[in-house]
């Protein structure tokens, strides 16, 4: 940062923002609440083109910290990590840990963030991880999840009363959720998706013997769900798939080099030379030899 930046960043104040601070005398009684001690807010806030937006604190927060981007970027620090926001993404800063965040001088950032807190926080901040370490999520933009912020605003501006908490700490857990469980809320899309890494994870493995139990759990899928999603996409069951996705392979093989049939099978992960053979046949219609003198023509 240049010494002009650092005279003129600001932690708050920009044009057409939008914050609201809820005072302790309210904070001390959720509690008291069943309904809103699970999970409630303490601060919230939209920051429209935050140029100079500059946060830190070198002891941590009480409450998580969610930051979600829309437009522009800025960059978040906290355990000697960088995390870079962008359009359409979020992340999640733990409770008591040390961080930075900034806004792009020359792209700056708009944000929604939420300081959040209660019994269900920890557990709804530990399914925004992916295998126990902090990510920046990427998630298509959706208008209701707005409106839901919207709403959010629009109750704590008419009042602080208890019934209306009680729905602003309803309203926060969905707002919160739409992004922590995005892709289980829009299943059949992000299966879709995740039918394609998958063939892209088989492409990369045509070396190896890999089994159906290995596919779903590259994905975290189950074996029957992995199963009937990827049939849904492709009419084959993955190891069809994959077996097919060899068999292309060598077809690559048998045309462009001089390896024996035998390497060739090895090379893709068959034991069997014979078991090979017969799938290709199976498959292609010739055997691997008939194919080789065949297109070698």
């Amino acid at each position: 940062m240049t010494a002009t930046e650092s005279k003129i960043k600001i932690k708050e104040g920009f044009v057409g923002q939008r914050m609201i601070v809820l005072p302790p005398n309210v904070r001390k009684w959720f509690s008291k609440n069943a309904i809103i001690n699970g999970f409630y807010l303490t601060d919230i806030g939209y920051y429209p083109k935050a140029i100079y937006h500059d946060r830190e604190r070198k002891t941590g927060s009480n409450a998580y910290i969610l930051l979600y981007c829309i437009d522009g970027e800025g960059s978040v620090n906290m355990n000697n990590q960088s995390y870079t926001l962008k359009p359409n993404t979020f992340l999640i800063v733990p409770k008591l840990m040390a961080h930075r965040y900034k806004s792009s001088v020359t792209n700056p950032w708009s944000i929604y963030w939420v300081h959040f807190g209660g019994t269900n926080a920890d557990a709804i901040y530990a399914r925004s991880l992916e295998e126990g370490q902090i990510k920046v999520h990427s998630i298509p933009f959706d208008e209701g999840r707005i409106k839901i912020f919207d709403q959010l605003f629009s109750i704590l501006e008419h009042s602080y009363r208890e019934k209306e908490l009680e729905i602003v700490s309803m309203n926060l857990q969905h707002f919160i959720s739409s992004l922590v469980y995005y892709k289980q809320m829009n299943p059949v899309i992000f299966d879709v998706d995740s039918v394609s890494l998958s063939i892209a994870f088989m492409k990369k493995n045509l070396d190896k013997r890999l089994k159906t139990e290995e596919f779903a759990a590259q994905l975290g899928f189950s074996v029957s769900h992995y199963i009937r999603v990827f049939k849904q996409k492709t009419g084959s069951s993955p190891i069809n798939y994959f077996n097919l996705l060899k068999i292309q392979q060598s077809c690559q093989y048998l045309y462009f080099t001089d390896r024996s049939i035998k390497e060739i099978a090895i090379k893709l992960g068959f034991d069997d030379q014979y078991y090979f053979s017969r799938l290709f046949t199976k498959l292609i219609g010739l055997s691997p030899l008939n194919y080789r003198k065949t297109h070698k023509k």
